[in-house]
């Protein structure tokens, strides 16, 4: 196979991991037999630094005419202001808008070697192997916002707004998903106080009866917060809008130990896919060799499942990442006793060797 793959470094520790991820997606080409060429592009903190603009036209286009995207880091505390006119988050969003990519896929699996990592009891997450299917280009993220002046007190407003449509294509991607897994959906609203969440209980119950071989719930956002914690294995695939599931993998990244450990992926009706870690640039880290770089390399394989439908090869990655974990390798992120410590570098090319090992 032939792709053609945007690799958008972003800010902070994010050339670092895109770096890695490179180095694995190219030993998969060598070892399949792919030819997978690489084009790197401004975005976020760094593309305001050059031209002033978090998504340049030149990315979006390079990225619309990719097979498919590997997103690092987007972040910089320099513009950090939430007054600021132009911030690298803009970036993202535009890019997730412009792409047309409404479904974030993002995958909650516990490697048992690090069980102790996380900060939960092991028996409580042991089996955990859940996927939250967040809806990435409506809701709160992008409604009507702005500020005011109510009797004389300076105000904000948000407003989260879907349209059944919306909603319809997520819970159907969430379905697609489950009868592929375990046959289970959550759909996670606050139908006992927002209208909106009324509205997608309502357009989820509907669309669920087209799925009579999916077992299907519903269930406030406090209450799968709480059950994420104490009973995460009752989940198979969680479907929520924008902001519910942006702040639920956040909290579901502890218990994989660290966010360093949890990749995503982002679809829509067409090609190409966007696939980036869920942490963040982490600036303080940058350039001292210490970040995780497994997240991002994970996503590379989310990449090659979701965007170049090569299943053996990702699956060749994670199966990598895996033996190396057994191996006793960490970084510092998810180190304990009697493991052995490596830096970001040595991870990528640890995880590359083992691919190798499989020719």
């Amino acid at each position: 196979m032939k792709a053609r793959i945007a690799v958008l470094p972003g800010d902070g520790i994010g050339p670092e991991v895109a770096a890695e991820a490179v180095k694995v997606l190219t030993k998969i080409a060598h070892v399949y037999g792919h030819e997978f060429t690489f084009e790197e592009a401004l975005i976020g903190g760094a593309a305001i630094d050059a031209c002033g603009n978090p998504l340049p036209d030149e990315t979006l286009q390079l990225c619309r005419e990719s097979d498919a995207i590997l997103l690092a880091a987007v972040g910089d505390p320099k513009y950090d202001d939430p007054r600021a006119a132009v911030r690298p988050e803009q970036g993202l969003l535009a890019l997730r808008k412009g792409l047309g990519v409404f479904a974030n896929l993002r995958p909650v699996k516990l490697y048992k070697q690090l069980l102790h990592a996380s900060t939960i009891k092991p028996e409580v997450i042991e089996d955990v192997d859940l996927l939250v299917v967040r809806e990435l280009t409506g809701g709160l993220y992008f409604g009507e916002r702005g500020r005011m002046t109510v009797d004389g007190v300076e105000a904000a407003y948000d407003t989260m707004f879907y349209t059944v449509p919306e909603i319809e294509r997520i819970v159907r991607v969430a379905f697609e998903l489950a009868r592929k897994r375990r046959k289970k959906v959550t759909s996670v609203d606050k139908a006992n106080v927002l209208e909106s969440s009324r509205l997608w209980r309502e357009t989820a119950t509907r669309v669920a009866e087209e799925y009579p071989d999916v077992e299907f719930e519903s269930m406030y956002v406090d209450i799968a917060a709480m059950r994420l914690v104490r009973y995460p294995s009752v989940f198979d695939v969680i479907v929520t809008n924008n902001m519910f599931g942006d702040i639920l993998t956040d909290e579901a990244s502890m218990i994989a130990g660290s966010m360093g450990m949890l990749p995503s992926g982002a679809i829509g009706a067409h090609k190409p896919g966007l696939f980036e870690p869920i942490h963040g640039s982490a600036p303080k880290y940058t350039g001292q060799n210490v970040v995780n770089p497994i997240a991002t390399i994970l996503s590379a394989a989310m990449l090659l499942r979701y965007s170049l439908e090569l299943e053996e090869e990702a699956q060749a990655v994670e199966d990598a990442v895996q033996a190396v974990l057994e191996e006793g390798y960490r970084t510092r992120d998810i180190r304990e006793e009697g493991t052995t410590l490596v830096g970001t570098q040595e991870m990528g090319n640890l995880i590359v060797d083992r691919i190798a090992n499989s020719e």
